[in-house]
């Protein structure tokens, strides 16, 4: 017996079984959003009534809006960035010494794909993290591999190995990343123990790693010279700073406490309403 022709004159098929079939045509090929989205795409179909390349721009346009999104979150999710700063954010008139065109160069990552290093100093709360978070999210948002970490925390964490035997695995990891971000040098306190290396010679590891390779982002709070007594060995700190910040691209921010301003702004907002009642 002969399979059955369409003779083309076959009734069309009810609206609900296509978008039954639909629905199964999209979650086989992992479109998830178009999936989840399939009733209002119908709906705005019919409304605006879209020629086939419109429609098809629509969908697969949100869709690959929608994985992008995904995997921006994913990385920066992986990455150790519990805050998402933002550039927009940053207070440049607050900051009137700071070159705003410079950094905005910054952002554009082209030191990363140099592999070039970056050492923000300053005192705390001029916005030096503000700024190399906002660095590490845009790293995340262009595929760019990227962790962060304070100085300490990545220390702790490399120094954890060595008393589980991990040390050689966690030193890869940490020296991996196309952009490594060290928060805080000089806030903290290191550990210091007699049967283990110092925070110098374990730092020192891993720059020397990396130098050459990917780019580390360093924001100090306290000057160059003092790194050696923070990280415990001057030599060894140094030697550091000979493979890391005398050859990076340096921004040094002089400048008052954006913190502490919000502080005063909020207490002067406290003190207002109890002056006015003893008023």
């Amino acid at each position: 017996m002969s399979r059955r022709q369409s003779s083309g004159t076959d009734p069309p098929l009810g609206d609900d079984i296509v978008a039954e079939r639909l629905r199964r045509h999209l979650g086989f090929l992992g479109l998830t959003h178009s999936l989840a989205r399939l009733d209002e795409l119908l709906a705005w179909a019919t409304r605006e009534r879209p020629g086939a390349t419109a429609l098809l721009e629509h969908v697969l346009g949100a869709e690959v809006a929608s994985k992008v999104e995904a995997r921006v979150a994913r990385r920066v999710a992986v990455s150790g960035l519990r805050e998402q700063k933002m550039l927009e954010a940053f207070d440049w008139n607050f900051q009137p010494t700071l070159d705003k065109a410079f950094i905005v160069e910054l952002a554009r990552l082209d030191f990363v794909r140099r592999r070039d290093d970056l050492v923000f100093t300053g005192k705390s709360g001029t916005g030096k993290s503000h700024i190399l978070k906002a660095l590490g999210l845009r790293a995340c948002q262009q595929a760019i591999s990227m962790r962060y970490a304070r100085c300490v925390d990545l220390l702790d964490d490399l120094h954890a190995g060595l008393a589980d035997g991990t040390y050689p695995q966690r030193l890869k990891s940490w020296a991996r990343p196309e952009l490594l971000v060290i928060d805080d040098v000089g806030l903290g306190q290191v550990k210091k123990r007699e049967d283990e290396p110092t925070a110098a010679h374990t730092l020192f590891n891993l720059i020397d790693k990396r130098h050459g390779r990917a780019s580390t982002a360093v924001t100090s709070n306290i000057a160059l010279s003092d790194w050696g007594r923070y990280l415990g060995d001057t030599t060894v700190a140094m030697a550091i700073l000979d493979r890391l910040a005398m050859h990076a691209i340096r921004v040094d921010i002089d400048g008052p406490s954006y913190r502490q301003h919000l502080a005063e702004l909020r207490a002067a907002t406290q003190s207002a309403p109890a002056a006015a009642a003893s008023g």
